[in-house]
């Protein structure tokens, strides 16, 4: 009697392979590079299985590590297209349209370490957040966590502009208690990784509260007192302590918005 032939194993998706690829490249176990992206072990092993597909986030920050050219292909599925590229920085328009791709450097994620090229123009992709900063006693963004939930959509900024990539996230801003540095219906890029308090005086921050949520504000320290001051004067302040459980999440790096 004949034996059935085996069935052969379906190939796995077209994902999984060059994120197993990426990580024999920079020879490191899977705790390793999912350290550097901020993920599980067990979700590296997943992604590599094809078991399950890398977020937006995911995407961005394999591209981040990957560096050009390969970034490209993770920033791709995650939404960033050349398009979208320079309609944030005009400027590189020239260079994409001749595909002088020699004149850009695309940084990867923790290599704070390196000195940049001379003459290149060093570019890392940041998630927009689907979240938002709200106003002085408006409800924002319900999580503290900035390095978490959906995706809207993505940006390439210049290197300079992130100290930090790995931390570095955009979301929008809903009102006006900014006005007029940061408008309603700005993006602003923050940073999680700073957040210590001594560091902040002066500086615009993201803050967050149990029951309002985000909140973009500057962070002023007077004696013992620390206080979120609007630009609006015509929002009030508000006074840190026990009382109100504000936190400080972030630090707003810089902000873009469309021309009135």
């Amino acid at each position: 009697m004949q034996k059935a032939p085996k069935k052969s194993k379906s190939p796995g998706p077209d994902w999984a392979n060059p994120i197993r690829e990426l990580r024999h490249k920079l020879r490191l176990n899977q705790a390793e590079f999912g350290q550097r992206l901020h993920y599980s072990a067990m979700a590296i092993s997943r992604w590599e299985r094809g078991e399950q597909e890398p977020t937006d986030r995911g995407y961005i920050e394999l591209g981040n590590l990957a560096g050009d050219p390969n970034c490209w292909y993770f920033w791709e599925r995650a939404g960033l297209h050349n398009d979208t590229l320079l309609s944030v920085m005009p400027r590189l328009q020239h260079r994409l349209q001749k595909k002088r791709f020699s004149d850009l450097e695309i940084v990867t994620a923790g290599s704070g370490g390196l000195k940049p090229t001379s003459g290149k123009l060093q570019l890392v992709a940041i998630p927009v957040l689907k979240t938002v900063a709200a106003a002085h006693g408006e409800k924002g963004g319900g999580t503290s966590n900035l390095l978490s939930g959906p995706v809207e959509s993505m940006i390439a900024a210049p290197k300079t502009w992130c100290p930090n990539p790995t931390t570095t996230s955009c979301l929008r801003v809903r009102g006006n208690s900014m006005a007029p540095i940061i408008q309603d219906g700005y993006v602003i890029a923050v940073d999680h990784s700073q957040n210590d308090h001594t560091l902040l005086n002066g500086k615009i921050v993201i803050a967050w509260n149990r029951d309002k949520g985000l909140t973009v504000s500057r962070f002023k320290r007077y004696d013992h007192t620390e206080v979120l001051e609007p630009e609006n004067h015509g929002y009030e302040s508000i006074t840190l302590g026990a009382k109100h459980r504000w936190k400080i999440v972030a630090k707003v790096l810089w902000w873009i918005g469309k021309a009135a």
